[in-house]
């Protein structure tokens, strides 16, 4: 899917939406009508705007890194004429919106940040305020022209924003996943035999991964056995064996056994003193010990050669 459908989407851009916004920034279809009736003075004064507009980014070294040769400043410049003629098209709906979300993708995919967006903008509206001061001798039909363009380039503008939003989102969903990953690391040890090696401490959120991640894990492998390795938890209390029991019982229901691992003696003592009942699931103090009985478990055994 195209970045600016899938923002379409994301933004939940319907007609209604749309409609909304439109009544929110007061762009009426009295501001189409004014803003179609002056294309011809746009085609007028497009090219000086573009290239005024330009000067202000080839200008400042932040925004100059953006437009890399020549063939590149003529593409944009092209570009941003259209998005000009866009403004005086007359219309404000479904099909304009992806447009304009074109354009946003496009200043987000390449990293230009919105503070320098906002800044352009705003040298393009007192651009277009500038060319309509001249060209429109009415100063009220130059005022009513201005507030059109202005209203629908705020429009606009939001639309930007809000691209720049939802990728921000959508990578750090990306992020979070990638986290979530790393956080809860199953790995096979031997056909139908798991293990999960925790480290740092385990909250509810994390519990809630954890247990999810440990049953897609045995229900995909069809695992008899996980092992989990509590060695890197810094603390194990009542909430902590909680969670594991919550966990064990879960696995048992698919058919599997779960082998606690990393007991040190200090944990073993907290476990005692807080009454804490894990008969439930098999515990061993190491690792190795664990690997030895999962895969008892499953029909193998590990011996020493010769």
């Amino acid at each position: 899917m195209d970045d600016h459908r899938k923002y379409m989407a994301i933004l939940k851009l319907d007609e209604h939406e749309i409609a909304s916004r439109r009544a929110f920034f007061m762009l009426s279809d009295d501001d189409l009508l004014r803003l179609a009736s002056l294309r011809p003075l746009a085609e007028k004064i497009t090219d000086a705007i573009v290239e005024e507009f330009y000067a202000l980014l080839l200008g400042h070294p932040e925004t100059r890194k953006f437009f890399g040769d020549e063939a590149t400043i003529r593409r944009v410049k092209r570009t941003q004429r259209e998005y000009f003629f866009g403004l005086f098209a007359g219309k404000c709906d479904v099909a304009y919106v992806e447009d304009r979300l074109r354009v946003g993708a496009a200043h987000e995919r390449i990293g230009l940040s919105p503070k320098w967006y906002l800044g352009a903008y705003r040298q393009y509206l007192e651009l277009i305020r500038h060319a309509f001061d001249i060209e429109i001798k009415d100063p009220k039909e130059a005022r009513l022209a201005f507030l059109s363009v202005q209203r629908i380039v705020f429009f606009d503008v939001a639309l930007a924003i809000d691209t720049y939003i939802a990728a921000n989102i959508e990578a750090l969903g990306r992020h979070q996943a990638a986290i979530r990953e790393l956080s809860t690391p199953v790995i096979r040890v031997y056909d139908r035999v798991l293990l999960l090696p925790l480290v740092g401490a385990v909250d509810s959120h994390r519990a809630h991964q954890i247990m999810e991640s440990v049953l897609l894990h045995v229900v995909d492998s069809q695992a008899r056995c996980i092992i989990i390795d509590i060695a890197g938890v810094p603390v194990v209390d009542t909430r902590v064996a909680d969670h594991l029991l919550k966990t064990t019982a879960a696995v048992r229901l698919l058919g599997a056994e779960t082998v606690l691992t990393g007991i040190t003696a200090q944990v073993a003592r907290t476990m005692v003193q807080l009454g804490l009942d894990v008969s439930s699931m098999h515990t061993v103090s190491r690792l190795s010990d664990g690997i030895e009985m999962a895969l008892g478990m499953v029909g193998k055994a590990i011996t020493a050669k010769g």
